[in-house]
């Protein structure tokens, strides 16, 4: 049987809605030009979130079982919207930004390419219906 997920999104005032997932809870609201009180973000950028945060995972995974450590990982996701209703993201760009000492490229690309194409069930579903493209960068400290 397929394992489901379920958020609830329940409806507090004006344009606020308070959103439960895996027990936490965040607070969605508009700006005030559309009736909101910006109470929390939008909805959309929790897209580009979700695409960050499920790479990200992956790669700090991978990177655990090759031995590779890095002082620092940071994941940039930007989304282009389209001009016309419905807005919606035609393109998303993604920044692996990773710290450390004599990291070894061949091995981060690696963790990369692994979750862009194997494991990353979020990546799986964009890539169907937008372009994703990905660039790393490597600091040295």
């Amino acid at each position: 049987m397929a394992q489901k997920e379920t958020v609830t999104a329940k409806w507090l005032d004006k344009m606020a809605f308070e959103a439960e997932a895996n027990g936490h809870k965040i607070i969605l609201d508009a700006e005030s030009e559309v009736g909101g009180e910006n109470r929390g973000p939008r909805p959309k950028p929790f897209m580009l979130a979700a695409l960050g945060g499920c790479t990200a995972m992956d790669i700090i995974s991978i990177l655990m079982k090759m031995r590779v450590e890095v002082d620092k990982f940071n994941v940039y996701v930007e989304g282009d919207l389209t001009e016309e209703h419905p807005k919606q993201f035609y393109k998303m760009h993604v920044v692996y930004e990773f710290t450390g000492k004599n990291l070894p490229f061949d091995k981060l690309k690696k963790a990369v390419d692994l979750s862009e194409n194997r494991y990353c069930g979020v990546s799986a579903v964009y890539k169907k219906v937008m372009e994703l493209t990905s660039e790393l960068k490597i600091i040295e400290s």
